[in-house]
């Protein structure tokens, strides 16, 4: 994610007075929260405009603030995909070895029945949290997106205060 994509002005290190900082801070902090709407939120954005005028400056270190939180637990969702990803690819090379273990004892002139059994309870087992992981990947997926489109609504909503 780029904040130039999302924000047309330049935004830099602004001096802030203590005061305006922590107002930036706290604001910047809530429109990350994604348990608060942002038309529950709008108000906040008008009192801050209020306060402090239209300054492209002054909203663009809101909308830093914002990008920075959102950013990072972005950042960590991807991480966490990753993972996941890695850890469904284990499984499956586990279930694979264990197919595979299956019928190399099936072949056998005296198969091991007690040892295909556990086999096949494991396949089974692994199978199912394969199968319930993989369900679950498609909302996992989705969060990075929902992270990306509540930070580029943040900006409109920043711009649109500021009166662009």
């Amino acid at each position: 994610m780029s904040v130039g994509l999302m924000w047309p002005h330049p935004i830099g290190e602004a001096a802030l007075a203590p005061g305006t900082r922590a107002e930036v801070d706290e604001l910047g902090a809530r429109l990350a929260l994604r348990r608060l709407s942002l038309e529950d939120l709008a108000p906040d954005v008008s009192a801050f405009t209020a306060v402090h005028g239209a300054d492209p400056a002054l909203t663009g270190a809101v909308f830093a603030e914002v990008f920075e939180r959102l950013s990072t637990i972005r950042h960590r969702v991807m991480v966490g995909i990753t993972d996941y990803a890695r850890h469904q690819g284990a499984l499956a090379t586990r279930i694979d070895a264990a197919r595979t273990e299956v019928e190399r004892l099936l072949a056998a002139d005296a198969p091991d029945h007690d040892r295909i059994d556990a086999l096949e309870e494991q396949i089974d087992w692994d199978e199912r949290i394969y199968d319930d992981r993989a369900d679950s990947l498609t909302y996992v997926c989705e969060t990075p997106v929902l992270l990306e489109k509540r930070l580029y609504a943040v900006a409109q909503m920043l711009l649109a205060a500021g009166g662009e």
